[in-house]
């Protein structure tokens, strides 16, 4: 295939996947080197900006995926016959917020940090697609544990986690706090409350 005929293969590619696939898959899937598909993508990206264009082209942290532009989305939901997303609550937002920023945690390490029952609140972010289990944590009793999903970065308008804005030095305060407290009472994420300090560039 000659350049033109290979970006029309991954366009093809990212439309049918339709979830966020890296640049490393395409190009495995093609037999060209990956950095020459990392430049078809920028180059694709570029097209979807265009302002007569229905579709953008998202990055997701290392991974791309096609998406409408949010300028359309009356009309997509109308075709689809989709209800309107109930917002989130300030339960849910909390809730959110903790996992996000401490990823990846367990149901039980949340509620210490909140200081109520939030399985339901966890179960409804599950359902909205916000959240999702990311395996068991190597703690008493297996916990399963929570992280952020790409709807959570598209939901919010970011292409990974670094960039969520800084936490305040009281939410940071209450949070240490907190799990000095599940350290304290033996809570099975006790083990865990180093989770509190920020991953990376979180």
């Amino acid at each position: 295939m000659d350049l033109k005929q290979t970006k029309a293969a991954v366009e093809a590619m990212l439309f049918a996947h339709a979830e966020p696939v890296t640049a490393e898959r395409l190009a495995g899937v093609l037999g060209v080197e990956e950095d020459a598909v990392s430049r078809l993508l920028l180059s694709l990206r570029d097209d979807y900006e265009a302002e007569d264009r229905g579709l953008v082209l998202l990055q997701l942290e290392d991974r791309w995926q096609l998406a409408t532009k949010t300028a359309y989305a009356p009309y997509i939901k109308d075709i689809m016959d989709t209800r309107r997303n109930t917002p989130l609550s300030p339960a849910a937002l909390e809730v959110l917020a903790i996992i996000a920023y401490n990823q990846p945690v367990s149901r039980s390490f949340i509620e210490q940090v909140r200081g109520v029952d939030s399985s339901s609140t966890v179960q409804t972010l599950v359902q909205k697609g916000l959240i999702e289990e990311a395996g068991r944590l190597d703690l008493p009793g297996r916990p399963v544990s929570f992280r952020t999903t790409d709807v959570f970065l598209r939901t919010f308008g970011i292409a990974s986690l670094a960039e969520l804005p800084p936490l305040h030095g009281d939410d940071y305060a209450e949070m240490e706090e907190a799990a000095g407290e599940a350290a304290y009472s033996g809570d099975e994420d006790a083990d865990g409350a180093q989770a509190f300090a920020p991953k990376g560039d979180v």
